[in-house]
């Protein structure tokens, strides 16, 4: 019998649970599609949600596969280092609260093309910016992609490639089901139903761990240490995976960039704070998900050495899924088929939800930036027009992503989220804060910096070893690049952060200052007063 069959329980049971979990929120999301009416209803929720109830949204939609499955296999196989994905993506909460959370709310409307454009050229800048969100969206999606293919590998037993891209492309159909008819509201609904299963599922998991031990931390890292014989004490140092060069010191060093600016970039989380109806409920929302995104990661630490304790590093890397495996193999040897089963539909709820999230967010971007403000110039007859080209986009970008995961599938997608980070950082972040806080930023500036960082960025990875080069690993027989036996990097770095980051600034300055174009002195005010007051703010926003 193979692993994944020893571990996979009772597939009847995982399959059941997790049915039980669509069904639900599949008649939460048609209860909110009677109220989705208008553009405003179908990306922005009617601006309806509280502070606290956007903040449980936020951080359903922030918790992705990555942060559940992806980082509890980092810290179960490399310890320290691996936590640093949970630091990263923390600390980076701190830089959209204090620059951007509030400001964005009082300037946009829907997306975030309408902050980038609002004292520049519209057509160039929302066409650049919808382009960036699109280039963004992909990227992530491809990670809860291709964690739902090893999600469902180990549950199922599923080893042949075949079948699991029959699988990733059910979550696929589920996903464009549930932006097609419930809009952000019904995503929305969604995501908090997903953010309290999977912190309760954590936390659950995470007493069960430290009841093994004693309820003593000291205990629980021994025992990991202990059943981790090839790097022993390594494993609560740093440096087990990125110090063994000066090379690998560098990328840590280009991830830890990417993670922390890259989520004040992120257009999905970006076009939450349009969910609420005034800045100071945007800006509770963030301090809600602070706590609730901190709290999680805490239990990932937990988790990660948990498995590395119970399970065991061989144990994870033989999985179908490998690193992706360590939180569902922990939850089995716990509390056996049931909780396996549990936190198995918790992990896949994770992935559905994000993945709606990430869907209504690039066709809005499509259908509100390029259909209705760049083809029809901003003059759309028909008001249901730009829902309808929504959804259809919604389709298409359904299917490209089934595509992309079948591709993506066995990756450890905590990394895949940390590049969908650094086109974020690179692309959107700059040309943001140059907007917000330079007065002489202009329309050059600003298509410099977005196309320049994002073609940058896009560049290093397609020529780095994350997609082609890197060595076979003895215990899988596969190469750890996406595509396989070939070898065409010449960029040596995982990720492009520490590169295309400061590149991006400097493409945004470059720009600007040697654009023969003269800045909006008057919508600058404008825009400082209505993202620094909120004054105006309101009007703007319902029209």
């Amino acid at each position: 019998m193979n692993l994944a069959q020893t571990v996979a329980g009772s597939p009847w049971l995982n399959i059941s649970i997790f049915a039980a979990f669509v069904v639900i929120t599949l008649v939460v999301v048609f209860r909110a599609s009677k109220n989705t009416k208008s553009a405003a209803d179908y990306y922005a929720a009617g601006r309806a949600f509280t502070g606290p109830q956007n903040g449980i949204a936020i951080a359903g939609d922030y918790l992705s596969a990555a942060s559940f499955l992806g980082i509890a296999g980092a810290i179960a196989l490399n310890g320290y280092d691996g936590f640093m994905y949970s630091i990263g993506f923390l600390v980076a909460w701190l830089v959209a609260l204090l620059l951007v959370a509030e400001l964005l709310r009082n300037t946009g409307k829907y997306t975030m093309a309408d902050v980038l454009s609002f004292r520049m050229r519209q057509r160039p800048v929302r066409t650049a910016a919808a382009i960036s969100t699109l280039a963004v969206s992909f990227f992530y999606l491809l990670a809860q992609m291709a964690g739902a293919g090893g999600l469902i590998a180990l549950l199922l037993g599923v080893t042949d490639s075949w079948a699991q891209a029959g699988v990733i492309a059910v979550v696929g159909v589920l996903m464009i089901i549930y932006v097609l008819i419930g809009g952000m509201k019904g995503t929305t609904w969604v995501q908090i139903i997903k953010a309290v299963l999977l912190i309760t599922g954590a936390a659950v998991m995470t007493l069960w761990v430290l009841a093994q031990y004693g309820v003593n931390l000291s205990s629980l890292l021994g025992a990991a240490v202990e059943n981790s014989p090839k790097v022993g004490e390594k494993l609560l140092n740093p440096g087990l995976q990125y110090g063994k060069t000066g090379l690998t010191q560098l990328d840590f060093l280009s991830l830890g960039l990417a993670l922390v600016l890259g989520t004040a970039g992120l257009p999905h989380i970006l076009m939450r704070f349009y969910t609420v109806p005034t800045a100071k409920e945007a800006r509770r929302s963030v301090v809600w998900a602070i706590w609730l995104i901190g709290i999680f990661y805490l239990f990932t630490l937990v988790l990660g050495y948990g498995a590395a304790a119970i399970v065991g590093p061989d144990k994870i890397k033989a999985a179908p899924g490998a690193a992706n495996s360590a939180a569902p193999l922990l939850a089995y040897e716990l509390g056996g088929t049931l909780l396996l089963g549990l936190i198995a539909a918790v992990a896949f709820a994770t992935i559905l939800a994000v993945v709606a999230g990430l869907t209504i967010t690039a066709a809005a971007s499509f259908a509100h930036d390029i259909y209705a403000n760049v083809i029809k110039r901003g003059v759309v007859e028909d008001k249901n027009a730009e829902v309808r080209v929504a959804r259809r986009t919604a389709v298409v970008i359904g299917v490209l992503s089934i595509l992309g995961g079948i591709l993506a599938n066995g990756q450890n997608i905590a990394f895949l989220v940390a590049l969908a980070f650094a086109v974020a950082a690179s692309a959107n972040l700059p040309t943001i804060l140059y907007s917000l806080f330079w007065k002489r930023f202009n329309t050059a500036g600003a298509l410099w910096s977005i196309y320049g960082g994002l073609t940058v960025t896009v560049v290093l990875i397609v020529f780095s070893p994350v997609v082609s080069g890197k060595p076979v690993d003895p215990v899988t027989g596969k190469s750890a690049s996406m595509i396989q036996g070939v070898d065409f990097h010449w960029f040596p770095l995982d990720n492009p952060g520490l590169v295309s980051i400061p590149l991006s600034f400097l493409l945004g300055y470059l720009g600007t200052v040697l654009s023969k174009e003269k800045a909006n002195a008057a919508k600058y005010a404008e825009m400082e007063v209505r993202a620094l007051t909120g004054a105006g703010a309101e009007k703007a926003v319902d029209h």
